[in-house]
């Protein structure tokens, strides 16, 4: 063997490969520590080891020999206190998947071919786009976080070829206005008939519906207040917080339908929606029974789902000429750029949409006057 200018030793193989030996020190036990760079030829072996050197220089760090299964379990602990418990679960449910098939290479050796080799795969399996668009997202955070702390040169996912979408878009359901008539007259004036006017009328989400208590409304029924929202964890209810940073929001509630808001806030309980145990919010499966009951007790209305009431109020404030700032503002969408514009809504103007909302479809309050 002999010195490669101090810095390792370079000998030819057995085998016929060649082999740079650089020592790194001792453990914590006294033994000497060593990493082995090969190549077939003395060429290939010196490049490999000038590619070392400069990762070294560039301040890649020893730590960068983990696995992808250690760094992404440390990513995902240190990960987890901003995310939900939902979104938890989520997260290792992928996780599983990536690791299934990155688990026993190093960070350090997984390069762009590799993620797209990846992707592939899981679009053969016959995964949905979203499925992969979320494999692809984690890759991406994963690798991110690792560059950010100098354990790779570069992140493979930011140069990897993004897969083609072929799943056919999917049309989002929403009530006619006709069917939003049908519904504010007839549905019935318990607990989950006035919700259902509410989510009609606010576009507030089942999570965030099923989480509100008495003094998130205010007394005149005028605003309601989105500061958390139901989740489940491996089938058990849970409140946490709201979806994204821009749910948490004040909501004008139509004129027409704050009797609704105001005989829901009267509700003696801690949750508006409990089930039978006291001070425990009502599932949401639980909620879409009662819902799918109420509406198909309507002649003339489809039985769609909850988050349907969601798609109509949005549907509707733009067919009446709402522009899409002011309602991404109200109904609390998480985009980011949009963000910069709908911050500056002025309540007179979210006001003033609603009443719109109140004046296209009236509701006689004294009808229900008891």
């Amino acid at each position: 063997m002999r010195r490669m200018k101090g810095e390792g030793s370079l000998r030819k193989r057995p085998d016929g490969r060649w082999e740079i030996r650089v020592m790194l020190g001792r453990d914590e036990n006294g033994k000497r520590k060593g990493l082995s760079f090969y190549g077939k030829t003395k060429k290939e072996v010196q490049a490999n080891f000038e590619e070392y050197k400069k990762n070294t220089r560039d301040g890649i760090r020893a730590m960068s020999t983990q696995t992808f299964t250690e760094w992404s379990d440390f990513w995902l602990e240190h990960h987890r206190e901003n995310i939900s418990p939902t979104t938890y679960e989520g997260y290792r449910y992928t996780l599983r998947r990536l690791q299934s098939h990155f688990g026993p290479q190093k960070i350090l050796d997984i390069k762009p071919y590799d993620v797209e080799v990846f992707l592939r795969e899981v679009k053969r399996e016959g995964r949905p786009d979203s499925f992969i668009s979320q494999c692809r997202g984690m890759l991406f955070q994963i690798f991110h976080k690792a560059e950010a702390n100098d354990l790779i040169r570069k992140n493979p996912v930011r140069f990897a070829e993004k897969m083609r979408s072929t799943d056919t878009p999917h049309r989002k359901d929403a009530f006619t206005a006709q069917e939003v008539q049908l519904l504010m007259e007839n549905l019935p004036t318990d607990i989950y008939g006035l919700g259902i006017r509410l989510m009609l009328g606010t576009g507030l989400r089942t999570q965030e519906l099923l989480a509100l208590e008495p003094r998130h409304i205010e007394p005149d029924g005028s605003v309601i207040h989105v500061r958390q929202a139901v989740n489940l964890v491996k089938g058990t209810v849970h409140v946490g917080v709201p979806k994204s940073r821009d749910s948490y929001r004040d909501v004008p509630v139509p004129v027409n339908l704050r009797w609704c808001a105001v005989k829901l806030r009267a509700t003696n309980k801690k949750f508006i929606w409990e089930m039978r145990v006291k001070e425990q919010p009502c599932n949401p499966s639980h909620f879409r029974n009662k819902f799918k009951a109420a509406v198909s007790g309507v002649e003339g209305v489809r039985e769609l789902t909850p988050h349907s009431c969601r798609h109509t109020y949005v549907s509707q404030l733009q067919a009446l000429g709402v522009d899409l700032a002011t309602i991404q503002s109200i109904v609390g969408h998480a985009s980011e750029d949009m963000t910069k514009h709908y911050l500056h809504v002025q309540d007179s103007i979210k006001e003033e949409a609603v009443q719109r909302f109140a004046a296209a479809f009236h509701v006689d309050e004294t009808h229900w006057t008891e």
